[in-house]
């Protein structure tokens, strides 16, 4: 009918992937983000994880733990896997991608570099570091995912602006990698690195406090938007 069944004001967006059973990450995978910390870039992607607890809608709030005073913004693509598969070639890895999504993979970088064995881990995947959505946009309705701006504002300051042309490893190889280890199976989430712009590399540093709000925007993809409290 082209007419809304519920008007948007009235609706609260949940994550569209509320429990997947994994959310893989990826670490260094900017060309930019490598440069602002002065390491060499990665000739293998580097995987970490989140918990499927970390999840949290496009526009709730991420809660602040008390455990931390380093809490930073990564804007990050988000892809969404829909096909099960092991073993992917990256000549087909794009067929096992559903769509995609924005994340916010928020870190509290005092645990993630110099606490717990500076393993990154417990410093990622406290409850609501990983706001996601607003949608899925599947894949045939994005015109080119590895072009695509990419940003993040806090408080209406704009902190991160790159574009998905300056990943170090694109989704079909990252997807064909992961699956070199682990089965990817439908509703699995795949974060795929930040840009250049995170607070903890800034000069000074710069982290989140209650009551910063939080905006990550992709081309095509959407916007999510998350206070901290």
């Amino acid at each position: 009918s082209g007419q809304h069944r519920v008007l948007r004001a009235t609706a609260q967006l949940l994550a569209p992937v509320g429990d997947p059973e994994k959310v893989i990450c990826v670490g260094l995978n900017y060309h930019d983000h490598c440069q602002e910390q002065g390491v060499k870039v990665p000739k293998e992607p580097l995987i970490f994880s989140k918990f499927p607890s970390s999840i949290t809608g496009p526009f709730n709030d991420i809660v602040h733990p008390q455990d931390t005073s380093e809490l930073d913004w990564e804007v990050e693509l988000a892809a969404v896997i829909g096909k099960r598969g092991r073993h992917i070639e990256e000549a087909a890895a794009m067929e096992h991608v559903l769509g995609f999504t924005v994340a916010n993979d928020v870190s509290a970088r005092d645990w993630q570099m110099r606490r717990n064995g500076r393993q990154w881990l417990l410093g990622k995947t406290f409850d609501t570091f990983c706001p996601l959505g607003p949608a899925i946009v599947t894949r045939e309705a994005v015109a080119d995912v590895h072009n695509l701006w990419i940003r993040c504002s806090v408080n209406g300051h704009r902190m991160q602006d790159s574009n998905t042309r300056h990943l170090i490893f694109g989704v079909h190889t990252l997807v064909a990698w992961v699956s070199r280890f682990v089965t990817l199976v439908p509703g699995d989430i795949l974060l795929t690195g930040t840009p250049a712009g995170v607070g903890v590399f800034r000069k000074p540093p710069v982290f989140l406090k209650r009551g910063d709000e939080v905006q990550c925007e992709i081309e095509e993809l959407g916007t999510i938007c998350n206070r901290v409290v």
